[in-house]
């Protein structure tokens, strides 16, 4: 059995519950069990939990699901560069995939909506294409 969790940043809590039911119908698609649902306050706090989930034997990847807003500085777009940067490295580290399902940065209002579906499916289906 493919055992995978997911993170959650909880700051558009609404949109990444809609995401998670998506990611859920592809992981069982793609016969993957998610052991682990991981809440975060935002993004910075996703690569905290993407590593500590990796370093468990049992898990065999994480999709990190979330969403960064453009906002009126570039704010956003550091973290967002400084958040994926450490997520590969994770992948890296670990030797075990990271499915990015991270809407942005740069994301604006309409940008949402549109990318929800495709964002979680993939974010998962990368991980079993990468397994």
């Amino acid at each position: 059995m493919t055992k995978i969790a997911i993170v959650c940043g909880s700051f558009h809590k609404d949109e990444i519950e809609r995401m998670l039911e998506y990611a859920k119908d592809q992981a069982s698609k793609d016969s993957l069990t998610i052991t682990d649902v991981v809440w975060v306050p935002g993004a910075m706090e996703v690569p905290l939990a993407i590593d500590r989930l990796l370093e468990d034997e049992e898990i065999n990847g994480v999709a990190c699901l979330g969403i960064i807003e453009k906002g009126k500085t570039q704010h956003g777009l550091a973290m967002g560069q400084a958040v994926i940067k450490s997520i590969i490295e994770l992948q890296l580290v670990h030797e075990k995939p990271v499915g990015l399902g991270i809407i942005g940065p740069g994301a604006e209002p309409e940008h949402i909506e549109p990318r929800l579906e495709p964002h979680a499916r993939s974010a998962v289906s990368a991980i079993s294409s990468m397994l």
